[in-house]
């Protein structure tokens, strides 16, 4: 192991960026991007890859939605390919370490077809799944493991895992991992692999928990920041929504409800259930992601919010980091958190690969004065508006009709708050009329907005129900 601080330096200045090919990546792997869209780097790739592909360490720091995950995808790919060769039984060659189960498996989807035109074999480590499975493909013999560290270190401990042949190892959300304590964790896995490997690390920040890896795991590394510590993202409209208590309900689902995907965040798992069923009662088609799930609860929920079947999904910060789905229009900080590294993580749920996106921040009268501190460290300059339910404001933040769907909530035995028996009812009657009022009697009194069910079995929200669609509302003028 090396002890050693990063020499090099690159703020990227804002200039096209190289094509792939140009910056050394394999043609193999240029073709593959191709097939799969992709074309024209993003700056922290055409930092980062001419140092990651010729073999070098590096620290690499971008924004959330940066596109830092083929900035070492292809490094590590690039790598094994130049030496190929059938790997041994429990002895993986390459290892990429995420804090969470999302954000591994997001990794893992952008890494397993570029990893099928290689021929080289990848997996996913981590809790919540049947470890067997897990046991029975490393002992199988594969090239890339991608890993949640404590599951990983199940394995190794009970001698299912070897790290001895890694050749190369990245570390992605480096800060995260530390903010959830897996640092030692990490330490003892790095530990693990050859002192001699290429290791790789990315993060939105570079404090001095990432330096602790830094100065005992990386030799002479590279470091690339491609924008300051803290930085919003441009094409962001940030919004401070002044709200009382009994309105916050109702402004939601006024948000909610409107086309395109709604991103709404809470700071507790009770919260998140809480508000999940409180939407769909309102007529807005909810599911929830939060550590109380069973891991097949989150990956349908994700499933169903990518999909469409429903359009908003409510989340701790367990989404924050790593979940990565397409054309998310807004995101709704319905509890402020804590501190400004989490609203940037969140809030970089929206406004990706150069998108537009609105965020979103309610606050009621005793949470004002932290919000101010909250903004002004998240660097951010927000219009603030002092709203009830209703107002004009909500139109422009979230343009469009807004669509409610009638939902009976109906209480039923769950698997860890997430598995519950759904159905579909036939279509009901259209009603037209005030949207904000509607939405606010549907939020206070779901049972004002009932209809017949069928009996065909679906899922929605993590909440038992029987529902039909309905339009409330009119367009915006």
């Amino acid at each position: 192991m090396a002890a050693s601080r990063p020499r090099t330096t690159t703020i990227l200045p804002d200039r096209p960026a190289s094509s792939f090919a140009d910056l050394g990546v394999p043609p193999t792997l240029v073709a593959a991007l191709a097939q799969a869209g992709v074309s024209a780097p993003f700056p922290i790739q055409a930092a980062t890859l001419p140092d990651s592909l010729a073999g070098r360490d590096v620290l690499g720091r971008g924004r959330t939605g940066s596109g830092k995950t083929y900035a070492f995808v292809l490094p590590v790919l690039a790598q094994l390919a130049r030496r190929p060769g059938t790997p041994q039984p429990g002895r993986p060659r390459a290892l990429i370490l995420a804090p969470t189960r999302e954000l591994a498996t997001q990794i893992h989807a952008t890494l397993a077809p570029l990893a099928t035109a290689l021929s080289l074999r990848t997996m996913t480590i981590f809790g919540g799944v049947a470890a067997s499975v897990q046991t029975r493909q490393l002992r199988a013999g594969v090239d890339v493991v991608v890993a949640c560290p404590g599951r990983l270190r199940d394995h190794v401990g009970e001698g299912h895992a070897t790290l001895d042949a890694v050749e190369i190892t990245v570390l992605d959300e480096a800060d995260h991992m530390a903010d959830l304590g897996f640092l030692p964790t990490v330490r003892w896995l790095l530990a693990k692999t050859p002192p001699r490997c290429q290791r790789l690390l990315f993060s939105a920040t570079l404090d001095e928990a990432v330096n602790v890896l830094v100065r005992e795991f990386m030799a002479d590394p590279a470091t690339h920041r491609v924008d300051p510590e803290v930085a919003p993202v441009a094409s962001m409209t940030h919004h401070l929504l002044h709200v009382h208590e009994d309105e916050r309900l109702p402004v939601l689902v006024d948000l909610a409800a409107a086309p395109g995907r709604t991103l709404v965040f809470t700071r507790t798992k009770h919260g998140a259930k809480r508000l999940t069923k409180q939407l769909n009662a309102a007529g807005v088609r909810s599911v929830e992601l939060h550590g109380n799930l069973s891991q097949n609860a989150r990956d349908r929920n994700l499933d169903a919010f990518r999909d469409g079947t429903a359009r908003t999904l409510v989340a701790t910060d367990i989404a924050a980091r790593g979940i990565h789905v397409d054309d998310v229009t807004l995101v709704v900080h319905a509890d402020p958190p804590v501190e400004h590294k989490a609203y940037l993580h969140r809030s970089g749920r929206t406004a990706r690969a150069g998108a537009d996106g609105t965020v979103v921040t309610l606050m009621t009268d005793s949470q004002v004065a932290d919000v101010v501190v909250l903004a002004r460290r998240a660097g951010i300059a927000p219009t603030t508006t002092r709203l009830r339910a209703g107002d004009p404001l909500l139109r422009r933040l979230a343009p469009g009709e807004r669509t409610y769907e009638v939902v009976a909530v109906a209480e039923s035995t769950m698997d860890n708050g997430a598995q519950a028996r759904t159905g579909r009812a036939r279509t009901g009657r259209t009603r037209r009329g005030s949207t904000a009022a509607a939405a606010s009697t549907a939020a206070a009194d779901p049972g004002t907005a009932r209809t017949r069910a069928s009996k065909v079995p679906g899922r929605v929200g993590g909440v038992a129900a029987f529902s039909s669609s309905t339009r409330v509302g009119r367009r915006s003028r």
